[in-house]
């Protein structure tokens, strides 16, 4: 394990520790607080500590309570944490076929690279992706999806890779650099044929060289991008066309890399 991680782990097995401890205090009645309060001055005073100032004070509260949550160490915690990280990592673990577009596209993907994704159904996707090292930006025009994306990877500990927009492509612009963009069919409705055309240029100008579009086309009974729509808006992208048996041809289209 690289350094940028375990000082990662270190990060986020601090937040672990104060999420629980800050989680425990609102569930308990002030009566039980002020006890615990008492406890900790006794144990300062037993110490010889001379200096009770409340900073003081309060590190000992929490003290306390992590005994008595039986928080596990570091180690304990980290060795739980990178079990769980190693099964976060596999597709099939949020729904997705280990052969698919998407999983295949990111493949070898840089860590901290930043990926938007767009569309219905997009939890899956993002926290795959956050799983993987990638930052995620997810885009929904609903609140409720947002919220249960931000959710979900609150409970599999990658909030700090995962960020939720309540917005749709149309009045949404990329504030980074992003090195793919994964949108399904939803992402474009309403949208018309020259706000589509904006949006893909502003979206090809924030990709960097090398960068990966995934584009899900037209669906059955569903208005949406066709594939020669895509193509002509790609021009000068490497262009492909994968057709998955029993799912909607996804269009891939990778930027050149300038020499």
């Amino acid at each position: 394990m690289n350094h940028r991680t375990a000082r990662s782990l270190r990060h986020e097995y601090g937040l672990y520790v104060e999420r629980e401890i800050e989680d425990y205090k609102d569930s308990i009645p002030r009566s039980v607080i002020l006890s615990i309060g008492d406890e900790a001055v006794a144990s300062l005073r037993a110490q010889e500590q001379l200096a009770l100032d409340e900073m003081v004070l309060w590190d000992e509260v929490d003290r306390i309570i992590k005994k008595r949550l039986r928080i596990p160490t570091y180690q304990t915690w980290r060795r739980r944490r990178l079990k769980m990280l190693a099964k976060y990592k596999r597709p099939e673990h949020w729904g997705l076929q280990p052969d698919e577009p998407l999983v295949r596209a990111i493949d070898g993907a840089a860590p901290e690279s930043h990926v938007l994704v767009a569309g219905a159904k997009v939890e899956g996707a993002a926290l795959f992706l956050a799983a993987r090292g990638c930052d995620v930006t997810a885009l929904e025009p609903a609140a409720d999806a947002v919220e249960r994306v931000l959710s979900a990877a609150e409970a599999a500990g990658l909030t700090s890779r995962v960020r939720g927009y309540v917005s749709d492509l149309g009045h949404w612009e990329p504030d980074v650099a992003l090195q793919a963009v994964v949108c399904t069919p939803e992402a474009f409705e309403g949208l018309t044929l020259s706000e589509r055309s904006h949006v893909i240029t502003v979206l090809q100008s924030a990709t960097s060289d090398g960068g990966v579009h995934l584009v899900e086309t037209i669906v059955a009974g569903r208005t949406a991008m066709t594939l020669d729509e895509l193509r002509s808006s790609y021009a000068g992208w490497q262009i492909s066309v994968e057709r998955e048996l029993g799912a909607p041809p996804c269009f891939l289209a990778r930027k050149a890399t300038t020499a």
